[in-house]
């Protein structure tokens, strides 16, 4: 009965992320009772992901370094500038302003991966950039935050590369072990079970992250129906921005440029909020929150789109 149920999760998976993220806003107790387990349920996702993982694909990319060096620099460090050009216009509030670059700053999302799977798309090109990705922000995030902001951001590298890597490092070891310990054809055969797993584990996350936000919502309305509305604009115009770069730039395939498009759209604001500690003004932090609103909905409303971009046998990773 479980299995059958998660199954339904997966077959309707995009349905269920656009549903579920609103549930940590409905219902923010349950948003507080989850958030104590904000870090398993971000490495969950990971973890499947790289069980799944086309391993073939994966080394290809690994042969073509300087091409994942253009995407990594062009998603941490020229993404930010470019929208910090973009937003000086619209006459934002300061601390709205600075989160989205931020945020345009920020790695992708670790649960790319497993979206990434879901709609179809190339999951060997997100799972690489979103590790290295994460690995490369304590030493780009702070310049750029310094740089365009004028914010000091203080990191103790070691310790966060240290924290990075036991967290990344588990989820890629889980994986190993337990492709050993499932038989082979197990996972092909189980995928809309594993997607359901990863759908209801990435709806909590949404969740936990929401804690504190109804509050402020119920408080003023206003600027929280402004942080939403700039949540999905610079979403959208980030995820349009990186499949132009993929085709245009990096001469990559549709589904590549598409997962490119996903992962420069999704950043992970998570990391951003703990390199900022007790910096990040409360009304950064909505943004970071109401941020998660596009990542959920958006695959559900472009799921069309996506599955055109996508392979439709099996994902070719570069363009002949």
């Amino acid at each position: 009965m479980l299995s059958g149920l998660l199954g339904f999760v997966g077959k309707h998976a995009t349905r269920f992320m656009f549903g579920g993220v609103l549930v940590g806003l409905a219902l923010p107790w349950l948003a507080n009772l989850v958030r104590p387990l904000f870090v398993p349920l971000l490495l969950i996702p990971l973890t499947i992901a790289l069980m799944r993982l086309d391993w073939q694909a994966f080394k290809a990319y690994g042969r073509r370094p300087l091409l994942i060096l253009a995407i990594l620099a062009f998603l941490l460090l020229l993404c930010p500038v470019l929208m910090l050009g973009a937003l000086k216009p619209f006459g934002l509030p300061p601390a709205l302003a600075a989160a989205i670059v931020l945020m345009a700053a920020a790695p992708p999302i670790v649960s790319a991966a497993a979206i990434s799977l879901i709609l179809g798309l190339d999951a060997a090109l997100a799972v690489i950039v979103i590790v290295l990705g994460t690995a490369l922000v304590p030493l780009t995030l702070p310049p750029v935050a310094l740089l365009l902001l004028g914010i000091q951001i203080e990191m103790s590298l070691p310790e966060f590369m240290g924290r990075l890597a036991l967290l990344v490092g588990s989820s890629f070891l889980a994986a190993l072990l337990l492709r050993k310990l499932i038989r082979p054809g197990w996972m092909a055969a189980n995928a809309r079970l594993l997607d359901g797993v990863s759908v209801l584990v990435l709806v909590l996350f949404a969740v936990a992250i929401m804690a504190g936000v109804t509050d402020k919502m119920l408080a003023d309305p206003g600027y929280v129906a402004l942080t939403t509305l700039a949540a999905f604009i610079a979403n959208l115009a980030l995820q349009a921005l990186g499949y132009g770069a993929g085709r245009l730039v990096f001469r990559l395939g549709r589904p590549a440029a598409a997962t490119l498009g996903l992962l420069t759209g999704n950043c992970n604001m998570g990391l951003v909020m703990v390199a900022l500690a007790d910096r990040a003004e409360f009304d950064m932090v909505v943004f970071f929150a109401m941020g998660q609103l596009p990542m959920y909905m958006l695959p559900g409303l472009l799921y069309p789109l996506y599955k055109k971009l996508a392979a439709p046998v099996s994902v070719q990773p570069l363009a002949e």
